[in-house]
């Protein structure tokens, strides 16, 4: 499978930072790694699944799998090592989580909604053609949260590859104030991970189908994150 040339981006983006942006950078992805191990190693995780849904872990590639911004602390270690492409935006914000992912065995691939997310999705897209999974913090990179952008539809019909909606909920949390409510597992607390049924984009869909789609994977995203909450606390 061919990957982006995440190296050669990485070295030509760090090359227009500060020295005290390099010092930060090297300790984020560092220390922050170690953070998500120490606080989701313990989690007790399981899977849930809808009709019309994916069968399990090994049919994670080839597909395009949307998530909140909220769950990307617990997803990054429940996912980890299985080659998942992760659109991550072009600011400094964006490198960090770069820096950090690839610690996890992901592929960082450079854009947002806002900067280089034409040339990101078609880097997206010749990743999936080649067998790959990729996911997209579908709120991010600022909100509004709970509100899901239009990319996994596009890269779905281009690609043939279903959009599998997926979400992660922690029974015992911290919560930051953070426009996302962003999450970090308690040590030993319950995580369930809600997998939505496949959303198909027809690669001849127009505008009106295209809309629906759109709507179908907002509204998967909304069901799925309204099932893990209340079903947590019981797995």
């Amino acid at each position: 499978m061919a990957e982006p040339g995440s190296a050669v981006n990485n070295a030509s983006a760090v090359a227009g930072y500060r020295w005290s942006q390099r010092i930060s950078l090297a300790l984020v992805s560092r220390v922050v790694p170690a953070l998500v191990v120490l606080f989701s190693c313990t989690l007790r995780v399981k899977f849930s699944y809808e009709d019309g849904s994916i069968r399990g872990l090994h049919e994670i590639h080839p597909g395009i799998f949307p998530f909140w911004h909220r769950c990307v602390f617990p997803a990054i270690w429940i996912f980890r090592k299985r080659s998942l492409a992760v659109m991550t935006s072009r600011s400094l914000d964006g490198e960090y989580i770069a820096r950090v992912i690839e610690r996890f065995g992901y592929v960082a691939i450079r854009g947002s909604s806002s900067r280089g997310g034409s040339r990101a999705l078609l880097e997206m897209q010749t990743f999936v053609e080649a067998g790959g999974g990729v996911a997209f913090t579908i709120d991010g990179p600022r909100g509004p949260r709970y509100v899901a952008k239009r990319g996994p539809v596009l890269l779905s019909k281009a690609t043939g590859v279903p959009i599998t909606p997926f979400y992660v909920a922690v029974s015992r949390k911290w919560e930051l104030n953070s426009w996302d409510r962003f999450v970090i597992p308690v040590p030993f607390s319950r995580a369930l991970v809600r997998v939505a049924k496949q959303v198909a984009v027809p690669a001849d869909a127009d505008d009106a189908v295209m809309e629906m789609c759109y709507r179908e994977m907002q509204s998967a995203l909304e069901r799925i994150t309204e099932y893990a909450e209340a079903k947590v606390l019981q797995v």
